[in-house]
C-alpha cells in the first residue's frame, strides 16, 4: 500500500490557550495548504472562578492551581515560536483584581504573553471560530456559556453585527444560586429567572435582528447536548421541550453529588444545573425554538485569526480544496465529473427545496473528491476513498454530511452493494441514490479523461424510478467505447434493481 508522500517542508505549527473561568484548554495546530490540521487538544480543570472572593481577588491556591497548568501546557508548547501562540484570559482574570500577580506567577513558567481580553472581544473570536468551523448558513445566533460569562452573537458570514457578553456563568452562577451543591426547584428558578433579567435590555434588540440558525459553543451546552441524546434524542439538538425534559429529571436529584444522568461527566456534575438554568433562561429570553452545537468556539477563533489567508473565506470550499490539494486530485477530470453530475442532478431533481439545494453541493464536493483514494492505489481506490472520508477531519461538514461525500465516493463505481448503504436520519435513502446515479453516471462519460466535450445529453426518469439518457443522432455509434462502458454500467444497475436506459 502506498500512501502520499509527506513534504519535505515542516508544517507551521500554532497554539491557542483559552484561560476560562472553569477550565484551561489548550489547542495545537499545523498550518497544512489552506487548511488547519489539529494536532493535539489538551484540557486541565482549573476552577480559576471558585477562587475568586467577594474583593474580586484570586486566592493563592486558585492561582497555583492555574500557574500549574499553564507550566504542563509549556512542555507541549516548547519548540513553537511566541509569535505562534496567543493565550486569552476570559472572565475571571478580567474580574480578579490581583491579575497582574497570576500573571506575574505564570510567566516564571510559561514563557508566552498572556492577554486579558474584554468581554465583547471574547465574543467576537467565539463568533469567528464557529464560522470557520461550520458552513454556511447565512444569518446565525451563537451562544457560549461560559464559566463565568456568556456570550451572544448574531452574525452573518465571518462578520459578528451584534455583540454582547454578559456576567453569567454556570460557576458564578452555580456559588450564588446553588451553594455547597444545594439542589432545588426554587433554586433553578431562581438561576433562570436571574438569566432572563440580565437579557432585558438587549432580548428585543436580537429578536428583531433574527437568524436562520442558533448554535451553542463549549462546553456547558455541550454538556446539555450529551444528555439530550443520552435521553433518546440523538441528533442533539435542543429544544425547549428537550430542555424541560433535562430540567425535569434534574430536579429530581437533591444535590449535585447525587446527579446521575446519561451523557454527563463527572467533571460538569458541579456545575451542571447552573448552566442548564443560564439556557432555559436563554431560550425564554430570546424565543430560541433549536439550538445547534458546533464544535469550534474561542481557540479556533484564535487560531484562524493568526492566519490571515483563512478569514472570510467559505469553510466547506476551502476544506475539499485543500483535501484535493493535498491527495493529489486531477482537478480538471474532477471539474468536468462535477459539472455533468450537477447537470444530470438538476434534470433528475428539478424541484429543488432546501434539503436538495443541500444535497447538490455534497454532490459537488464528493465529485471533487471521488478519487482522493487513488493516492493509495488503484484497485479498490473508491473504497480508499470512502475510508479517506469517513476518518478525516472536515472542518463544516456535519457527522452526516461527511457520511454521505464518503458514501457517494464508495458507490461512485463497481458493483452496487446497497445492502453497505448506510443509515442516514437527515436524509432519505431515495435521495442518496439518487446522487449516486448522477455520479456514476458523470464518471461513466469521462472514463475516458479527455478535454472533448460532452453533447448535450436529456436525462428523465420514468414512473417507476428508471432512469433514460437521450443522446444525439449517432452519437453512440461514433464513441462505442463508451457505449460499451454504458452497457457494462446498465448491468450493475440491473443487479441492484435499478433500471438505466439509454438510446440516440
Amino acid at each position: 500500500m502506498t500512501l502520499p508522500q509527506a513534504s519535505n517542508d515542516k508544517p507551521r505549527e500554532i497554539a491557542a490557550v483559552d484561560l476560562g473561568s472553569n477550565s484551561f484548554h489548550m489547542v495545537v495546530a499545523r498550518v497544512v495548504g489552506q487548511g488547519l490540521q489539529i494536532i493535539s487538544r489538551h484540557k486541565q480543570r482549573v476552577r480559576l472562578a471558585a477562587g475568586l472572593d467577594k474583593k474580586q481577588r484570586l486566592s493563592d491556591e486558585a492561582i497555583q492551581r492555574g500557574v500549574d497548568c499553564l507550566a504542563m501546557f509549556a512542555e507541549r508548547l516548547n519548540g513553537i515560536e511566541i509569535d505562534n501562540v496567543r493565550i486569552a484570559a476570559t472572565h475571571t482574570l478580567r474580574q480578579a483584581k490581583n491579575a497582574h500577580e497570576f500573571i506575574e506567577r505564570a510567566n516564571q513558567v510559561f514563557p508566552y504573553p498572556i492577554e486579558i481580553i474584554a468581554g465583547e472581544e471574547e465574543a467576537r473570536l467565539i463568533y469567528l471560530g464557529v464560522s470557520h468551523t461550520q458552513q454556511n448558513l447565512g444569518r446565525r445566533l451563537v451562544i457560549d456559556i461560559g464559566g463565568g460569562s456568556t456570550e451572544l452573537v448574531i452574525g452573518e458570514d465571518f462578520q459578528p453585527l451584534l455583540v454582547n457578553s454578559k456576567r453569567m456563568g454556570c460557576v458564578s452562577y452555580n456559588e450564588r444560586f446553588f451553594p455547597q451543591g444545594a439542589l432545588s426547584e426554587k433554586q433553578f428558578l431562581a438561576a433562570q429567572t436571574a438569566t432572563q433579567q440580565k437579557l432585558e435590555s438587549l432580548a428585543s434588540q436580537y429578536r428583531k435582528a433574527g437568524w436562520q440558525v442558533a448554535l451553542g459553543a463549549s462546553g456547558t451546552i455541550k454538556a446539555i447536548r450529551e444528555v439530550v441524546i443520552g435521553l433518546g434524542d440523538e441528533d442533539g439538538i435542543i429544544t425547549r421541550k428537550r430542555l424541560d425534559n433535562v430540567i425535569e429529571k434534574l430536579l429530581k436529584f437533591k444535590h449535585s453529588d447525587s446527579i446521575d444522568l446519561p451523557g454527563l461527566t463527572e467533571d460538569r456534575q458541579p456545575v451542571f444545573a447552573a448552566g442548564v438554568a443560564i439556557l432555559s433562561g436563554v431560550l425564554d429570553a430570546l424565543k430560541i425554538d433549536e439550538l445547534r452545537f458546533s464544535d469550534g468556539a474561542l481557540r479556533e477563533g484564535l487560531l484562524y485569526e493568526m492566519e490571515e489567508r483563512f478569514q472570510r473565506t467559505d469553510i466547506r470550499g476551502r476544506t475539499t480544496d485543500d483535501m484535493a490539494a493535498r491527495y493529489n486530485v486531477d482537478l480538471d477530470h474532477a471539474r468536468r465529473v462535477q459539472q455533468t453530475a450537477a447537470h444530470f442532478y438538476a434534470q433528475a431533481e428539478p424541484e429543488q427545496g432546501s434539503k436538495k439545494t443541500e444535497l447538490a453541493g455534497l454532490l459537488n464536493w464528493a465529485a471533487l473528491l471521488h478519487e482522493v483514494g487513488l493516492s493509495i492505489g488503484y484497485p479498490g481506490y473508491h473504497k480508499h476513498s470512502a475510508y479517506i472520508l469517513s476518518n478525516t477531519n472536515l472542518p463544516g461538514f456535519n457527522q452526516e454530511q461527511q457520511t454521505v461525500l464518503a458514501t457517494l465516493a464508495r458507490f461512485h463505481r463497481k458493483a452496487l452493494k446497497l445492502g453497505e448503504m448506510p443509515k442516514f436520519t437527515l436524509f432519505k435513502p431515495k435521495l442518496i441514490e439518487t446522487l449516486i446515479c448522477a455520479l456514476r453516471l458523470a464518471c461513466v462519460l469521462h472514463s475516458q479523461r479527455n478535454d472533448e466535450a460532452l453533447p448535450e445529453i436529456t436525462v428523465t426518469i420514468d414512473k417507476n424510478g428508471g432512469w433514460q439518457l437521450q443522446f444525439p443522432k449517432g452519437w453512440l455509434g461514433d464513441n462505442r467505447l463508451l457505449a460499451a462502458d454504458l452497457t457494462a454500467e446498465q448491468d450493475y444497475w440491473q443487479a441492484a434493481g435499478w433500471s438505466l436506459c439509454f438510446s440516440d
